[in-house]
């Protein structure tokens, strides 16, 4: 693995070129995480007032594969080196959609090339990468360039709801929180080895993949900051099929951790890609001594809310349909009712961050907020290789930017 560049002190100001001139974009990645980010590219103009930009270059290490992927996604042309590529005057900002051990190196690299930057979660393999992109991420922000972690859920439209209703206080004090994101595609013992199940390459298995994002919804619905951590791993399938033989997994299946919050309240996380059954839920319950709140992704669109301010006789979980004009994001699609779908949430995403670059604002999820999740997540294999012993953290406070404004 290539040691990511530590930063300057100087990244030149971001080139946008004349004032009427569109932004560049490029993409680096094709697979699924790159068609996702394709598709909110492709359609976010049509529903928001973005600033303009144009779909620049796709790139991707197959030549023959990645021409195809640009013609089918929109993009004008490809490319198979993203080292010339962020080096392009007509490149303003790069979209990392690359497996996670790639990201520190073409972060810094697009950063100190002043390139604006949009990465995909988790923000690297190891806390030394995530460190050194946050770094030139702070150097380069002090000369307008602007860079996020695609944490893509914060844009469910119920999640961000769901946090609007907390910070208004309709939970009163939160006093726990279980997080469980189940799937079940590595259920069959013989499905095949891919570089998730390599540490090398993918740092950790179900910790890093869908962990990651439970815990930044913790902090995220709370804007709270994690000071103890107990955790577990587990590998139930410790060898699967690869090109030549049966290969040695060498990332968890399953994770299970105990979070302690600054504010004193206490986070579950489960999270597992062999639940059997499970495709794609995160569950999320968080219980306030005024109301609770349920969630899961399979059904985005819906919010279960108990106000426990209500006459005993009158309480109850209510379905909240978040389909209104008046819920985040919503004013942009379809009438009420007229439900919308996990890929939105992309083009959510794409739309915030155009809006951070346009105003010269500081986006959310920031780098710094990748890197404390970061640190959660090191400290979750740090107590489970100690047998779950407990870890203390420093607390740091998330950010408090309102999405959906």
């Amino acid at each position: 693995m290539t040691t990511p560049v530590r930063p300057s002190d100087q990244t030149p100001a971001p080139a946008h070129g004349p004032a009427s001139a569109p932004l560049g974009v490029a993409a680096i990645g094709y697979a699924f995480m790159g068609k996702a980010h394709s598709n909110a590219w492709r359609n976010v103009a049509s529903f928001f007032d973005v600033p303009a930009f144009e779909q620049k270059v796709l790139v991707g290490r197959d030549a023959e594969s990645v021409a195809a992927a640009a013609a089918k996604y929109g993009w004008a042309e490809s490319a198979t080196d993203w080292r010339s590529v962020i080096e392009r005057d007509d490149i303003h900002i790069v979209d990392i959609c690359a497996p996670g051990w790639m990201h520190a190196e073409i972060a810094v690299a697009a950063l100190a090339a002043g390139k604006h930057v949009l990465v995909e979660k988790p923000l690297a393999n190891t806390i030394a990468e995530a460190e050194a992109m946050t770094a030139a991420a702070a150097v380069a922000r002090a000369n307008g360039v602007q860079s996020m972690i695609g944490f893509n859920y914060r844009r469910v439209p119920a999640l961000a709801l769901a946090r609007e209703l907390i910070a208004e206080g309709r939970l009163g004090t939160v006093r726990h929180v279980r997080a469980a994101y189940l799937q079940d595609w590595l259920s069959d013992a013989e499905s095949p080895m891919t570089w998730r199940l390599r540490k090398e390459t993918a740092g950790s298995g179900a910790l890093g993949d869908i962990a990651s994002h439970a815990i930044d919804q913790v902090l995220f619905l709370l804007g709270d900051a994690v000071t103890e951590v107990t955790g577990r791993l587990h590998t139930f399938v410790n060898r699967r099929p690869g090109a030549d033989g049966l290969e040695d997994v060498t990332v968890d299946d399953a994770a299970w951790a105990t979070l302690t919050l600054a504010s004193g309240a206490i986070a579950s996380v489960e999270v597992s890609r062999v639940a059997t059954g499970q495709k794609n839920s995160l569950k999320l319950e968080i219980y306030g001594d005024k109301g609770t709140i349920l969630f899961d992704l399979e059904n985005l669109n819906e919010l279960g809310f108990l106000d426990a301010t209500a006459p005993v006789r009158e309480q109850g979980f209510r379905r909240i349909l978040v389909n209104e004009p008046e819920h985040p994001y919503l004013e942009a699609w379809w009438p009420q009712g007229h439900i919308i779908g996990w890929e939105h949430t992309f083009t959510h995403q794409i739309r915030d961050f155009l809006l951070a670059i346009r105003d010269g604002s500081q986006p959310s999820p920031s780098f710094e907020e990748g890197l404390n999740v970061q640190h959660v997540l090191a400290a979750i294999e740090e107590s489970a290789a100690a047998k779950s012993s407990l870890i203390q953290l420093s607390p740091k406070p998330t950010s408090t930017t309102t999405e959906g404004a």
